[in-house]
C-alpha cells in the first residue's frame, strides 16, 4: 500500500510538471506576446493546464478510477474551479505585494520577471490543493452517488 502511494505522488508530481510547463508556456505567450494583462491571461493558461491534469490523472496517476462517472467528474470540474479562485487570488495576491514586471534574473537572454515567480509560487501552493482535493474525488469517493 506504501509503494503504490509514493508512486501515485511521483505520479502526480510529474504531472503537474508537465502541467506546469504548458500551463506557464500559456502564460507566458498570452501575456508577452498576445498582450493580455496577467489576470486576464492566468484563467485562459489555467484551463489548458486542467484538461491537461485531468487527462493524465484519470489515465495515469489514479489509475482504477477512471469509471466513476459524472459525480466524479463534477467533482474533478468543482475542485478544479476552486483551484482556479486560489491561483488567481494567489496571483493578484502577489501582484500587489510585489509588482510583475521586475526583472529577477536574466539567463541566455531570457528574463525572469517577478510574474513568473509569482506563477510558480502560486502553482505550487494550488498544486498541493489538487493532489489532495483530486485524490478526494477520484479515491475516497466525494461526489459518489
Amino acid at each position: 500500500m506504501k509503494n503504490a502511494r509514493v508512486r501515485e505522488i511521483l505520479r502526480f508530481v510529474i504531472t503537474g510538471g508537465v502541467c506546469f510547463l504548458v500551463e506557464f508556456a500559456a502564460l507566458v505567450i498570452l501575456r508577452d506576446k498576445l498582450g493580455l494583462d496577467t489576470l486576464a491571461a492566468v484563467p485562459i493558461a489555467f484551463l489548458i493546464s486542467v484538461i491537461l491534469n485531468y487527462l493524465l490523472c484519470i489515465k495515469w496517476v489514479f489509475t482504477g478510477d477512471k469509471d466513476q462517472g459524472n459525480a466524479a467528474k463534477m467533482g474533478f470540474l468543482i475542485t478544479s474551479v476552486m483551484g482556479l479562485f486560489l491561483n488567481e487570488g494567489l496571483m493578484y495576491l502577489f501582484r500587489v505585494l510585489f509588482g510583475e514586471d521586475q526583472a529577477v534574473l536574466t539567463v541566455f537572454g531570457f528574463t525572469l520577471t517577478m510574474y513568473m515567480v509569482s506563477k510558480a509560487l502560486s502553482t505550487l501552493i494550488v498544486m498541493i490543493w489538487n493532489y489532495f482535493t483530486k485524490r478526494a474525488v477520484l479515491k475516497n469517493g466525494w461526489f459518489k452517488k
